[in-house]
């Protein structure tokens, strides 16, 4: 079939057309994209793919897998640690639905075992292997019902890396596939790197194989969409490789793959990693893989986080998980792993819902609605916070004193009190003889309580912001 450059679903004819694999004999590598020596390309077209949002959109969680390849190896308790708290957050809502584990050491199979032994019904365990028939035996042996497997599609790695051909890539995938099924183990096929595949000349011959398989087994065979290096764009008219909308749409409607079979894994290269995942659900594919915290190779993954707020503003409600957890669970990285979030990181940075700026202190000790994104207090567990610095003013400073001691309603203490004033003195004090750092919470507790003694009462039972 001629080489097609488009994805449009509106022909069913062209939907159920065969592809044929083009078994090239030089690789295509899209230099006129990706000259290497250059920036890389952004190539628009005329087409424009429609939204579809599957009825069923869920999360998929890579933290044991991808995640771990970018920390330092995980204990066996660390494991199962992680694995409890992502059944806690989940909290049988059934938004994060899977997670994926290596097998390959005696630490990792044992740590498997004890989350088997749990007994959850999310997340779900499953495994990943390398394209290995020997792999299989692991997964068996674990009684897992799915593993994921590698399934390198672009020439940059079917030629130069497994220095193979494209039929023998295609002819190695669909055994193992095979392979998988006859061990009664459903497979998750990871097309990695096509965002850089030629998608009609090799990704769309290989994923209509794996549906007539499919078919013929009566097994699912799910379909996981790497973009690997990040190069995944998500706006309207984008073309391939690199269109996640093309590639999506493509996936259902040449490949013949049903949403709830199709997966994306994105990383965060181009800055692009959450509106890529967003678009990949908005056009037709259920499941979106990440990591907590955007933890993986290089930039990292799409992080877990970020997906279950995306989730929410998509359909409204996050159903009954516990989102307060995601700050416990950072806090957890950080002590047990040393692990550094950004301060400023969404959702879950120490600082991303401080302020610092009068102007908007003096919003917020109007109505903290003007100036917060949501009631984080209520849906994370973490109250607006105002910093304090030379800048503050009096209504940074009675902000402070209002979203720190969480007065509310005709508690709270007006800009204009006179104990604001005092305490306004005390701080410039410290920066006219030369500080420059942000006051601390503690520092500034102590103040409040000494010009404000009842604050004493209302904050024994008050935990600091």
């Amino acid at each position: 079939m001629k080489d097609v450059q488009s994805t449009n679903n509106n022909n069913p004819k062209r939907a159920i057309s065969k592809f044929r694999l083009k078994n090239v004999e030089h690789p295509k590598l899209f230099k006129d994209i990706f000259p290497y020596s250059e920036i890389p390309k952004i190539v628009f077209g005329k087409e424009q793919i429609p939204m579809s949002i599957p009825e069923d959109i869920w999360i998929t969680d890579t933290t044991f897998r991808d995640g771990q390849q970018s920390m330092d190896t995980y204990t066996e308790k660390q494991i199962v640690k992680i694995f409890d708290y992502l059944h806690r957050l989940d909290n049988n809502s059934g938004i994060i639905r899977q997670t994926e584990f290596f097998l390959y050491t005696e630490k990792d199979r044992n740590a498997v075992k004890k989350c088997l032994e749990r007994g959850y019904k999310f997340p779900e365990v499953t495994s990943w292997i390398r394209a290995n028939k020997e792999d299989f035996k692991l997964v068996k042996d674990m009684g897992l019902k799915e593993t994921g497997m590698l399934m390198s599609c672009s020439d940059y790695h079917i030629f130069k890396k497994l220095n193979k051909t494209r039929q023998e890539a295609m002819d190695l995938y669909v055994s193992l596939v095979e392979e998988a099924i006859e061990n009664g183990i459903a497979p998750r096929c990871h097309l990695e790197d096509i965002t850089r595949a030629d998608f009609f000349g090799f990704v769309i011959p290989l994923v209509q194989r794996l549906m007539e398989i499919s078919k013929k087994s009566g097994i699912k065979v799910k379909i996981r969409a790497c973009d690997t290096l990040g190069l995944g764009l998500p706006y309207s008219g984008t073309e391939l490789p690199r269109s996640v909308q093309h590639i999506i749409n493509g996936l259902i409607v040449y490949g013949g793959v049903p949403s709830e079979y199709l997966e994306w894994h994105g990383h965060n290269d181009f800055y692009n990693v959450v509106p890529n995942a967003t678009t990949a659900w908005l056009h037709g594919c259920s499941a979106i893989n990440t990591s907590l915290f955007g933890i993986g190779e290089r930039t990292g993954n799409c992080p877990l986080e970020a997906m279950i707020i995306e989730y929410g503003q998509l359909r409204g409600n996050v159903k009954n998980m516990n989102l307060k957890l995601i700050s416990e669970i950072g806090e957890y990285f950080e002590g047990e792993f040393k692990y550094s979030i950004p301060p400023k990181t969404p959702f879950v940075g120490s600082e991303f819902n401080v302020t610092r700026a009068g102007i908007h202190a003096d919003g917020i000790l109007k109505d903290e609605e003007i100036y917060n994104i949501f009631d984080t207090e209520k849906i994370l567990g973490r109250p607006i916070v105002v910093a304090v610095n030379e800048h503050s003013g009096h209504a940074g400073i009675a902000a402070w004193v209002n979203t720190y001691f969480r007065l509310k309603d005709i508690d709270k203490i007006d800009k204009k009190d006179k104990r604001i004033n005092i305490m306004k003195d005390l701080v410039d004090e410290q920066y006219e003889t030369g500080r420059t750092t942000v006051m601390k919470s503690e520092e500034l507790e102590l103040i409040a309580k000494k010009i404000i003694p009842q604050l004493s009462v209302k904050g024994q039972d008050t935990e600091a912001c």
